[in-house]
């Protein structure tokens, strides 16, 4: 779904990003780890197309995006939910979650995904965004990144910040969302469904999820890829499954 190569980024001078190159796959969590300082976020913005990259080329969906601006990459599937929310705190639940659909078609409705995988956003719609607390604001920042329907998810950092139990609800949600695709594919096949289903399942298609965070429990959890940067480049890589082996935490620590 996404592919980078040799991606570069300088601030003054400075090198931040260092020949970054890396996949993220359709229904697969790619988690990426890393201390303060070590260019996560600033990978995130060149995605976005929010800062240019000085060289290097970004893929997403087969088509070349490395020039793009945010707007036609956002119309193109990509989903950003940045670090600290950036929700519109005047506006309320229902008018954030509206925000999601500015790159949908006229008509376009919230989807009913969103209040399943967070219903107390179903309950606070006239609430406004600014009146609810951290946490609910992390929810509320994630279901507007979803109402659009993303091919690609970029969540920044989505534990910050945040309490246990909502920890709880947002690793839920980024489950449901990596594993929706491939298991409607499962059910069309083992059903032997019409074309026309598999034609619709076709179009859904399955969501990739590019998750940066520091909480390494969290990040393990869920990945199904993993990647550590440090000095902006990439020290490790490897399977989720591996993490606890390639010793990915000691290397966080150091």
């Amino acid at each position: 779904m996404l592919k980078v190569e040799n991606l570069n980024q300088y601030y003054s001078g400075s090198h931040i990003l260092r020949g970054l190159s890396f996949e993220v796959e359709a229904g697969k969590v790619t988690s990426l780890l890393g201390r303060n300082g070590v260019g996560k976020t600033t990978l995130m913005k060149c995605l976005m197309g929010l800062i240019k990259s000085k060289s290097g080329q970004i893929i997403f969906g087969g088509q070349d995006v490395t020039h793009a601006p945010t707007h036609e990459r956002v119309r193109s599937g990509i989903g950003y939910v940045p670090q600290g929310r950036e929700i519109f705190p005047r506006l309320t639940v229902e008018e954030n979650l509206l925000m999601g659909l500015a790159s949908l078609p006229a008509g376009a409705k919230i989807p009913k995904l969103v209040f399943e995988l967070f219903p107390v956003l179903k309950t606070m719609l006239r609430r406004r965004g600014g009146d609810l607390s951290g946490g609910q604001q992390q929810q509320l920042a994630i279901g507007r990144a979803l109402a659009m329907e993303p091919r690609l998810l970029i969540l920044d950092e989505p534990t910050e910040g945040i309490q246990p139990s909502i920890i709880k609800d947002i690793g839920h949600a980024i489950r449901v969302v990596a594993q929706r695709g491939s298991e409607t594919e499962r059910r069309v096949e083992e059903r032997r469904q019409t074309q026309d289903a598999i034609r619709k399942v076709a179009e859904t298609g399955k969501v990739a999820i590019l998750l940066v965070e520091q909480y390494y429990d969290f990040a393990r959890d869920l990945a199904d890829h993993y990647l550590l940067m440090e000095r902006g480049e990439f020290i490790m890589r490897g399977l989720g499954a591996d993490m606890d082996r390639d010793g990915v935490r000691e290397a966080l620590a150091v």
